[in-house]
Parts: C-alpha cells; structure tokens; sequence
C-alpha cells in the first residue's frame, strides 16, 4: 500500500525519523483532505510502529481485523440491515459519528498488557466524526497514555477536535496530489473513464485521489456542469437548481452527498482562482459556507433534498448576475 500513495513520501520520512528517534510520541493526528490515502498510511504505520525491534513476520500475517496489538475504530453500520450487509461483505451504511462506548470499549483493553511484543496501536478514522463525550473520553487517554499505547486519529477536519486533543498530539499533513499522479492512478483505477472525464475528475478534486475517483464511479460530470452553469448565470427562474436536484437524485445516499459537497467547494475554488474572476467576494462567502455545510452534513440530521436546494442557493447567490442585481 505504501508504493500507491505517491503523496506519502513526506509522512513516511517523518513517521521512520520519529520510530528511530529516542522517543517516539504517543498521540498523532493525520491531517488533510478526505481521499489522500490518510487510514492506508495509518494502517502500515501501525504495523511498522508494532514490529519494530522484534520479529515481524508472524505479526504481518495477522490481518489487521483481528490483530490484538491493532486496534480500529470507525463508524458503525447504522442498523442491523447494514450490519448483515458488511457480514456478507457488501457496501454499508455507517452511523454518522464514532460512539462513546467504543472509546470506553477501546479504553477496556487498554488495562492489559499488548500482546505479541510492547507496543499496541489505537486507529481512530474519522477522529473528526466522534460524538462530544466521546471527545473527551479519550481525552483521558491522551492525558495519561497507558505505556507503550500510540494514537492515530485520522482527521479531515482537523479544527473539529477539541483544542485539548489537538494539543496532546504530533500533526502529521498529508499534502494534495498532482494532477499527473491523481491522471494515472485514475487510468489504473477505472480503465472505463476516458480522458475528458479524468480532467474533469481532477478539477474537482483538488488534489484529492478520492474525489477524483468519486467523481467518476458516481458520474458526478452531470452535476459539476450544472454547478458551474450556476455561478455562472445565477438560477433567478429556479430551473439550475430543479437540474441540480435530479442530476443528485431525489434518494441521494450521505456519501453521494458528502462527494457533492466537496465537488462544490472545489468548483468555487476553481472559479476564485481564475484569472477572469469577477466576484471573488461572493464566491469566497460561497465556499465558506460551503465548508460549514459540509462539516455539519455528517453529524445532522439534514434532509437530503433541502440540502440539495441549499447547496445550489449558496451557488447561485455567488454569480455575478446574482451579485449584480443584489447591489
């Protein structure tokens, strides 16, 4: 896994640097954009971090699911139904937030001793997306890490954890990636997207392999072009943002959604940064909006199609025409 992240060399040279140094630092936070390979780097540094010193081997044949000294903690499946789902080995949907009763869980274990050598490896993914007294259960553990117990918390919004967790931990910042590597992990990745669409795909992205590879699987095309047309020329008959509703579906899953937030936070983005731009304002308060939208979809308990007319509101009152009649 390490190989197919071209954007990792940096992380890996600080993670080794601090494996070989006198002592190494208990709590980390995995820093960057969704889709930049944050819980792959996350899962290979929790095992370089466990073998290091003793004999490996037997260890990397552990799978990483039920490894001892590897502990894990995601969002949950939502219901039974999504429960059976990932059972089978299906696509499922999760809870909106990490529980504090997986962290209490989590802190069980950490009484005993780690299993097959000294170290024991705590993932949290995403750390962002933990519930507020989860928070500060495993502040707790921050403040007073068991011995030879190291933290992962991979975050895409790192602002949402509590200062007091920030503080306790090293961040780590995974850059954006270039075109050229997001274009040829694409063409490995989905053989069936031609060469348009990969370009469309890394406008999108910014910098982000995940939503560029999000743009393609859903067919996400469709959608930006509409969105464009709306900063472009305002929605004042509402048709742009009845398009935008049926190019997203009336039955959007959260991950559909999630992608089409950051698709449009990287449209308007794309529009500031353009040598033509005619209301960097108006765009600017777009995108801010943008980022709080999306970092509050995840945890409320928002209706998919008002989110959607929210979204395309926020876009069109960013057009100059928009701009203009409102002077």
């Amino acid at each position: 896994m390490t190989d197919f992240w071209p954007n990792h060399t940096g992380p890996w040279h600080e993670w080794r640097e601090a494996l070989d140094g006198p002592r190494m630092h208990h709590g980390w936070i995995l820093a960057g954009r969704q889709g930049l390979g944050k819980r792959a780097f996350a899962e290979d540094a929790a095992r370089a971090l466990i073998t290091k010193g003793i004999d490996g081997a037997s260890q990397q044949q552990q799978s990483l699911e039920n490894h001892p000294d590897i502990i894990v903690l995601s969002c949950l499946p939502k219901d039974d139904k999504e429960e059976k789902k990932r059972e089978e080995g299906k696509s499922y949907e999760t809870k909106r937030n990490i529980s504090v009763a997986q962290i209490r869980a989590m802190q069980l274990r950490l009484n005993t001793r780690p299993t097959l050598g000294s170290r024991r490896a705590i993932i949290i993914d995403p750390a962002d997306d933990m519930e507020a007294s989860a928070s500060n259960a495993l502040l707790k553990s921050l403040e007073e890490p068991p011995e030879g117990t190291f933290f992962l918390l991979v975050a895409h919004r790192p602002s949402r954890l509590l200062p007091t967790i920030r503080s306790r931990c090293r961040v780590m910042r995974f850059p954006a990636m270039s075109d050229a590597d997001i274009d040829r992990m694409l063409a490995d990745a989905a053989p069936q997207a031609d060469a348009a669409t990969r370009k469309l795909a890394i406008l999108s992205s910014g910098g982000s392999y995940g939503a560029a590879l999000a743009f393609v699987e859903q067919d996400l095309a469709p959608i930006a072009s509409v969105m464009r047309e709306l900063l472009r020329d305002g929605d004042p008959a509402f048709n742009l943002r009845g398009r935008l509703a049926g190019e997203i579906g009336a039955r959007a899953k959260r991950e559909r959604i999630q992608a089409v937030l950051d698709m449009a936070r990287m449209v308007v983005a794309d529009e500031v940064s353009a040598d033509n731009c005619a209301n960097p304002a108006a765009l600017i308060d777009a995108h801010s909006a943008l980022v709080e939208l999306t970092a509050q979809a995840p945890t409320f308990n928002f209706d998919p199609g008002l989110l959607v007319v929210e979204i395309g509101t926020l876009l069109a009152r960013a057009a100059p025409a928009s701009e203009r009649a409102n002077v």
